[in-house]
């Protein structure tokens, strides 16, 4: 495992704080994601300011956004898209993955901060992999947003990113929920939110599907010209991606079984040698790897999951009720 930036002040974080310093250690997902950003609402409800965030994937997406003061913009902004606005903000490509992520983490650049993570009162890590050497590198120093950016390149989706002169993939590929991150940077009890426990077969949504069509068809009728071509476009990227017919799977339906089967045993294997305190584990079952217009309900299953959970939770913070 390799570090950039990273110094080790466990030590020091645990005699500053008369309580035990709690790290989150948030975990890959894709869309199912969104979830932590109601795991974090209902920490702060409860009075439970993390002092360590560690993350993976859309988990270092998530955390960094937090940890630089912007989820409340960010959250206003997400629970509004469509699946027009996120087929939109996807720059598509063939080289090296379908999706650039440039016009994404472009307008993250442009809407909100992009702190130095030294600079930050949070302690943060991004979690991702080296491609070469398939090490697990994590990132703790330089533009929050750029570490965030390079834990998503999930293989087949996002492309890869190069950082510090090497190229990165997703952290989830060595270390889905990053438990032994977050107790490296100090935090003496950890929370992991797992979303990696209920992943058989899913993959680009039907519901998804269906909504797209029918966006494409209002827009097509008042704009032919314009939207015949972005409804095609639409029809010909899910007929590529998805079959539809459970006997012969499609690209996307190989690519996101695999990558889900992968992060799942890894999770299962990474958290029995290094357990956290609690596990969080949302239920997202029907949420596909791009149903990232759904972050309403994610995130209400995230705040559901803590407060399930609220009476262990305050007893490892000791946070009184």
């Amino acid at each position: 495992m390799s570090r950039i930036g990273l110094t080790d002040s466990g030590a020091q974080a645990k005699s500053d704080h008369a309580k035990p310093v709690v790290g989150l250690a948030l975990g890959s997902g894709s869309a199912r994601g969104w979830s932590h950003i109601g795991v974090i609402q209902e920490l702060e409800a409860m009075g439970i300011r993390p002092g360590v965030v560690a993350g993976t994937s859309i988990g270092a997406l998530v955390g960094a956004v937090y940890v630089s003061g912007q989820l409340a913009d960010f959250t206003e902004w997400l629970t509004k898209l469509t699946v027009r606005d996120v087929v939109r903000l996807m720059d598509f490509t063939f080289s090296g993955g379908f999706v650039k992520g440039e016009r994404l983490f472009g307008y993250f650049s442009e809407h909100h901060p992009n702190p130095n993570i030294e600079e930050l009162q949070q302690r943060y890590a991004s979690v991702c992999t080296e491609m070469k050497s398939g090490r697990e590198v994590w990132v703790t120093s330089g533009p929050v947003l750029a570490a965030a950016r390079a834990s998503c390149a999930l293989p087949g989706l996002f492309t890869p990113v190069k950082l510090k002169d090497s190229w990165m993939l997703d952290g989830g590929l060595v270390n889905p929920v990053p438990v032994s991150a977050a107790r490296a940077l100090g935090a003496d009890v950890v929370f992991a939110v797992n979303l990696n426990a209920q992943l058989v077969g899913l993959h680009l949504s039907a519901a998804g599907r269906q909504e797209a069509e029918r966006e494409a068809d209002e827009e097509d009728a008042r704009n032919t010209d314009a939207t015949a071509k972005t409804k095609g476009f639409w029809h010909r990227l899910v007929g590529y991606l998805e079959s539809g017919d459970p006997e012969r799977p499609g690209f996307f339906d190989v690519v996101a079984s695999s990558v889900n089967i992968m992060q799942d045993r890894l999770t299962r294997s990474r958290m029995a040698g290094d357990p956290p305190e609690l596990t969080l584990l949302p239920r997202l079952e029907d949420f596909a790897l791009m149903d990232f217009h759904r972050a309403g309900e994610a995130i209400a299953e995230g705040r559901r999951v803590v407060q399930q959970h609220e009476a262990d939770i305050r007893a490892w913070a000791q946070v009184p009720g």
